[in-house]
């Protein structure tokens, strides 16, 4: 079975603070912008609604409203996807062509890329926890973690001194064609974050 990242360039700490601001306004433009994506979402976990699921305008509301959420952690998905569309809709997506869709330990064969660079700050399998905002409440899927902007800026100093060494040295780590696009691309994620003051990374494992 395959999966897949997105990920988004935004304020994290600005994003987080959305859970819980009890922010009617942007509650209600998305309720009036985007009902056809509410509705669509619906009808896919209709199986789940049916066992008393929150619908996907109910967990939007208590994501921004701070609660209240439901006991049962079969529930919990839903909260988690609400969260990703806060991301989606605040954020600027970022390409994810070497993530989506990906297959057993893909993330894991490129850490080992961005550590043969010297880059340890991050790792993509960050993006393998459920690293949402309390009180929002832990769930299977989707998957969440953050790079924040120090993070980002730590790694690319890693970077930049590999980099160096590499030039000086004339010889480069050894790195199959596609770990090296994926490196490359999580570079690209890293220099975006690097241009905007305050801005990280929040990436979704689906």
């Amino acid at each position: 079975m395959s999966s897949g990242l997105e990920i988004y360039l935004l304020d994290v700490t600005a994003t987080q603070a959305l859970v819980g601001s009890r922010n009617d306004q942007l509650l209600t433009v998305i309720r009036e912008n985007y009902r056809a994506d509410l509705d669509r979402d619906d009808d896919y976990h209709r199986r789940a609604l049916a066992k008393g699921a929150p619908t996907a305008d109910e967990a939007l509301q208590a994501v921004l409203f701070g609660g209240p959420f439901s006991a049962d952690r079969e529930h919990a998905f839903q909260y988690g996807y609400a969260y990703h569309r806060l991301c989606s809709l605040t954020g600027a997506f970022l390409d994810n062509s070497s993530f989506m869709p990906h297959r057993g330990d893909w993330l894991h064969v490129v850490d080992a890329g961005l550590r043969k660079l010297g880059i340890t700050a991050v790792s993509t399998s960050d993006f393998e926890d459920t690293d949402l905002p309390a009180p929002l409440p832990w769930c299977y899927t989707p998957m969440s973690g953050t790079w924040t902007h120090e993070q980002c800026l730590r790694a690319l100093e890693q970077f930049e001194a590999t980099k160096q060494a590499v030039d000086a040295s004339g010889q480069a780590p050894p790195l199959e064609p596609e770990v090296v696009d994926a490196v490359f691309q999580c570079i690209g994620w890293l220099r975006h974050a690097a241009t905007r003051p305050g801005s990280g990374i929040i990436g979704f494992k689906f």
